[in-house]
């Protein structure tokens, strides 16, 4: 399984409510890809990745939904 099957399959975990605290997406790779202003290693905006730490569980939640979208979306355009 690739690297963004993992990452959309992990998103819809935590998304989904499935693990008792809400984990950050980082990945430790913070390049924001110019096209989609996404950073490449965890799919999220630079706003979102500067509320993070003030997000409610919900709102991370949320994040973590539009994480599964966007790899998901990924893996489409590289089929």
């Amino acid at each position: 399984m690739g690297a963004l099957h993992r990452l959309a399959q992990r998103a819809r975990q935590v998304a989904a409510g499935s693990t008792a605290d809400v984990p950050s997406p980082c990945v430790s790779v913070c390049r924001v890809d110019p096209a989609t202003q996404w950073c490449e290693g965890c799919f999220r905006t630079v706003d979102e990745i500067a509320a993070w730490a003030e997000m409610e569980d919900e709102g991370k939640r949320e994040v973590w939904r539009t994480i599964a979208q966007r790899a998901m979306a990924r893996t489409r355009e590289q089929a």
